[in-house]
Formats: C-alpha cells, structure tokens, sequence
C-alpha cells in the first residue's frame, strides 16, 4: 500500500539578506509531483557535511546567532559582518534550499517503467535541496540501496565517499604513489584509511589533537602526525621520507599548512635525492585544496623548490572529467561496502526543526570530529 502524501511539507531554507543578516527557517511548499521518469522520495535521512554547512550559514557571524519563531517552525537570524557581504553578492535575497545528498523510501512514481519499479524501495539521491520532508529525482539518478540497509546507512554514500575514492584516483592519474590528507579524522578521513589500507597505497593523516590520532591508529593507520606537536615539520618529513607521498588533499585551506606540506615534501625529496640542485627537486608536489575549515588566506613560503603547485579540488568537476562510465565503477564500489569501507557516523540525529535550535548549531557548525549530525525530515509534521 503507497503512503498518503501530504499537498505541503517543509523544507530548509537559508536567505542572506541585503540587510545584512542571515535567516534560517523552514518553508512550507507544495509537495512535488512526479513527472513521467520521476520518483518522490520521503527522506528519511541527510547528513551535514562542510560543503552543506557553507551554503546554510554563508559568511554569517553565528556568536551573534538569535533564535526565533515557535518549536514547530523556528528561524534563526544571525548578523553578516559587511566586510563579507560582497562575498554574499551571487545568492543575495534568495531563499536557499540546503542538503547535498539524503536516502528514504520511494512513495510515488511516474508512468515510465524505470520510475515504477522503484516504488517502495529505500534509495540514496543526490542532486541538492535534501533538507526536505520530499524531494523528486530523476529514477536514473536514485541509487537503490541493498536489501536490509536503511536511509540512515545509506544517506552518506555520495559526498565522502566520492570524494574519498577521488582522491586516490586522482593520485594515480597524475603519476603520485602516496598521499597526505589533513583533517584525517573526520568521516571522510576513517573512509579513505578504510580505502587505502584495502587497496595498499600509503597514506600519511596530519590531525591537531591526540584524540584524533587515536581514532585513527585505531583503525589501523600507520602514518599520523600532529600538527600541534613542536615536532610536526620532523614528524612529517619522516612520514614523506616513509610514504614517498608527493600528492595532499587540504581540508584547511587557510594558513601556512599547505606550505608546511611542500616544505617538508621538497625535504624528504632532498633527503633521498642522489644529487644536489641549486633548483631543488623536479619531481612535482601537489596540494589540492577541498575544504575550507580555515577562510583566510592560503600562504605559501618559497621554500618548496621550483616544482609545485596549489589548486583546487571538488567532487563535481572531478566526476565530470572522468566520464560516465568511471563514475559509475566508483559508485558501484561505495554500494558494494557500504557497511564496511563507507559506513559512516553520526553524533546525533535530529529533525529539521531540532537543526535550528542555538544547542545544535553551536555543535555541528564548529566541523568538528565526531560532531557529524543526521536530518531526519520525516521526524517532523508538516
């Protein structure tokens, strides 16, 4: 029997306005009907990655957060500082939709026999605006789940785990047999450990705190180094001089990490180089730049030889670059280890209503390691 679906639900929205201040709330839409080759989802579940948090709070100042409306339906307001508002310019006075990716059940489908045949199953999708009690997608683009996995499994099988799996393609593609990841203890980090202990590539995990180590030697990660340690450049150089690693992917962004990392990459070259150059080393060292858990300024000394570089790296762009195909031997991986290299966890679940309250966002917006909250739309009335 097909679950009754409401004429309106609710959805998370986020508007920066030309005032200068951020407003987060819940809207009440008319539930979407589903065209021909679509499904409607219920989502059950949606995980608050960084790049889901950066277009919820924008450049907002939250120690000045206010909360406000009722326990059904709140609004957040926090000030924009106006040296940030030029930032702000390409989404001002547009009430945003938020949530990358999410999983639920399939409740309603269009007339095409692909869309039909999804009809109750639980599926993951991502396609953005998952911070809703129902989304509509494409059947092609809804990734059924194995039997026995449920919305919460499954919800967190796009985003880190891509992105994880891209990191090492990428090292491959570009000739690199090692790599460094900083940040290593998030949910993405415990993944690409899970992957590169599976697949036998070296890997080299920069964290900031003991208990972030830890986690990761706990797991089976053979190269940690903490970068609060007087030791750390040492430490790091030693792992590069181990690992052979000339690739990294940066959380961070901001600082002088991503110099420190060339440095000690160009040291541990030097250590092993069989002859001097006035040039330093020619075997090119790379940072990929993914997140920005530090906005300010990426700063680079010129310390790190002659060959380097600094760039970017996002999921999207990466997948388009290696086709269809690729893509997909990728997301069959994630589906086949869904359980076990890609299983994720979270701190809390809450529903949307529980995720604007000042308790929550003082916890999952500071991107912490094991702060990883779960939505759950369907926990709310409409």
């Amino acid at each position: 029997m097909t679950p009754s679906v409401p004429a309106n639900s609710l959805q998370l929205r986020s508007l920066i306005k030309a005032s200068g201040e951020l407003e987060l709330s819940l809207a009440s839409i008319p539930t979407p009907e589903p065209r021909e080759d679509e499904v409607l989802v219920r989502i059950q579940a949606s995980p608050m990655n960084p790049s889901d948090l950066g277009l919820l709070f924008g450049t907002a100042d939250l120690s000045g957060a206010r909360a406000g409306g009722s326990a059904a339906h709140p609004v957040i307001t926090a000030p924009v500082p106006e040296k940030l508002m030029k930032a702000m310019a390409g989404r001002m006075d547009q009430s945003m939709p938020v949530g990358n990716e999410g999983a639920g059940v399939v409740v309603k489908a269009g007339a095409s026999e692909a869309a039909q045949a999804l009809l109750g199953k639980t599926v993951a999708v991502l396609g953005g605006s998952m911070y809703t009690q129902y989304r509509c997608m494409k059947a092609v683009q809804c990734l059924v789940l194995p039997a026995g996995t449920s919305a919460a499994e499954g919800a967190s099988c796009f985003v880190n785990p891509l992105t994880s799996l891209g990191m090492v393609e990428t090292m491959r593609r570009e000739g690199h047999k090692a790599l460094v990841h900083t940040a290593a203890a998030s949910n993405l980090g415990q993944m690409l450990n899970r992957i590169c202990l599976k697949d036998g590539i070296e890997l080299v995990n920069i964290v900031r705190k003991q208990e972030q180590a830890d986690i990761l030697r706990a797991i089976g990660a053979k190269h940690v180094v903490d970068s609060s340690r007087d030791s750390f450049a040492d430490d790091l150089t030693q792992a590069l001089v181990a690992t052979g690693a000339t690739i990294a992917f940066d959380a961070i962004g901001g600082g002088r990490l991503a110099s420190q990392i060339l440095t000690c990459m160009e040291a541990a070259l030097n250590l092993t180089a069989k002859e001097y150059s006035r040039y330093g080393s020619s075997t090119h060292k790379q940072v990929y730049i993914y997140g920005g858990l530090d906005r300010g300024p990426t700063e680079i000394n010129r310390n790190v030889g002659m060959a380097w570089s600094v760039g970017g790296w996002l999921l999207t762009p990466f997948l388009q670059k290696i086709g269809f195909e690729a893509g997909q031997k990728l997301r069959q991986r994630v589906v086949d280890e869904l359980k076990t290299t890609f299983a994720s966890t979270y701190t809390r679940e809450v529903s949307l209503a529980q995720a604007l309250t000042l308790e929550a966002i003082a916890v999952y917006s500071k991107h912490s390691t094991g702060a990883k909250y779960l939505i759950n739309p369907s926990l709310d009335a409409a």
